[in-house]
């Protein structure tokens, strides 16, 4: 490859806009409250091209039946305390209600309003949908937003799984596009 394409080509990957990036994080469900029973895991992606997160939750063994589910975001230190509802005002859309265990599996457009609830919009979003979007990605990424379904025996929430992303970052695919570069300006000099 001639350098200037191999250098256009590079220079295309770091300028990749880092809200352009399809994003997933996964988390493991603990006991929100004292006594509480409940495990299980959560795989939560996010699709730019559609606005589309889709959270895939499995849980068992709650000491009550379900109520409601959501994410809260954004925990002013990672793993502590309890923060407000983000994503959905209510519950999920069709969130199952009245089992001790279950699967739910579902997207919702963030793209819409109504997939958030106001107060999180204004006070962590700047009163706009593309900041929400960010501050939640962030909250994710940083353990700082909770996956959290409550019961009639913990109403103010059962279990939460705390998310890591498990798609590099943009920066992790620039420094890999910065080294493969490196690795081509070397060997093209040794043949030289």
């Amino acid at each position: 490859m001639p350098r200037a394409r191999l250098l256009s080509a590079v220079a295309a990957v770091l300028l990749l806009p880092a809200a352009a990036a399809a994003q997933t994080w996964t988390g493991t469900f603990a006991p929100e409250a004292a006594g509480a029973t409940g495990t299980g895991s959560v795989t939560i992606s996010y699709d730019p091209g559609t606005f589309g997160l889709t959270m895939n939750a499995t849980w068992s063994g709650l000491s009550g039946t379900t109520q409601i589910a959501h994410i809260h975001c954004c925990l002013a230190a990672p793993f502590s305390g309890t923060v407000g509802v983000a994503v959905t005002p209510g519950t999920l859309p069709d969130f199952p209600v009245g089992v001790m265990a279950g699967t739910y599996n579902r997207t919702v457009n963030l793209n819409d309003p109504a997939s958030f609830t106001a107060a999180f919009v204004t006070n962590f979003g700047g009163g706009t949908l593309a900041g929400a979007r960010t501050a939640l990605f962030n909250g994710l990424d940083t353990q700082r937003a909770y996956f959290n379904i409550h019961t009639t025996t913990y109403p103010a929430g059962e279990i939460r799984a705390f998310t890591t992303n498990t798609v590099p970052e943009p920066s992790t695919y620039a420094l890999m596009a910065t080294g493969l570069l490196g690795i081509g300006l070397a060997a093209r000099r040794r043949r030289g």
